[in-house]
């Protein structure tokens, strides 16, 4: 009889199976076991070879299997390769102090353009006013008792032959995709900004 080697032994030890030398007999639930496999099992009755084949509680296999197997949703699959591509940049984990930092540039960019949205919005205004101002001093000041003022303000006939000026973007089911775009103006003014 062989010996076991030391690195048996010890992982023996260490999972505390219990070592014996002696040969391995039969135990008796292994001879029974083998025994009930041997001898043919009887037929069984039409009642219990049914239930024997019918389908298990959960259909999702029996559907899977009559629509050809496992199939992977193409939306999963786009998910996952957009979220774990490589090339996607991984999410910003910052420092409390880098975070802080980020933060302050981020507002101060916002204060950035807010601030120039205010002016836009004051040079708009002060267009409006000169122009208001200047129809006024033409509907009183003109010696022809406000005659030019009403023909300046008539708009008839402007439009014969063409559509009117609100349809001077093509009509769609959506909006346009930036707001604020002027077309006609000075390009170098609304750069980036165009349908």
């Amino acid at each position: 009889m062989r010996s076991l080697s030391p690195a048996l032994a010890s992982l023996a030890n260490v999972f505390r199976i219990p070592m014996s030398l002696n040969p391995v007999r039969p135990t008796v639930s292994r001879m029974c076991h083998e025994t009930l496999a041997r001898r043919p099992s009887p037929q069984p009755s039409p009642i219990a070879a049914a239930v024997q084949q019918s389908a298990p509680f959960s259909s999702t296999s029996a559907l899977a299997k009559r629509k050809g197997g496992n199939t992977v949703d193409k939306r999963i699959t786009l998910i996952r390769y957009f979220l774990y591509h490589p090339l996607t940049p991984r999410p910003l984990r910052f420092s409390r102090n880098r975070y802080l930092r980020h933060w302050t540039i981020h507002r101060a960019w916002q204060l950035f353009q807010a601030k120039q949205r205010r002016q836009q919005e004051l040079e708009l205004e002060r267009q409006y006013q000169a122009m208001q101002s200047a129809c006024e001093e033409l509907r009183t000041s003109a010696g022809d008792g406000g005659r030019l003022f009403r023909k300046s303000m008539n708009k008839k006939g402007i439009f014969t032959d063409m559509f009117p000026i609100e349809y001077g973007r093509m009509q769609t089911d959506y909006p346009r995709p930036k707001v604020g775009t002027m077309i006609g103006s000075d390009p170098r003014r609304n750069r980036g900004l165009e349908d």
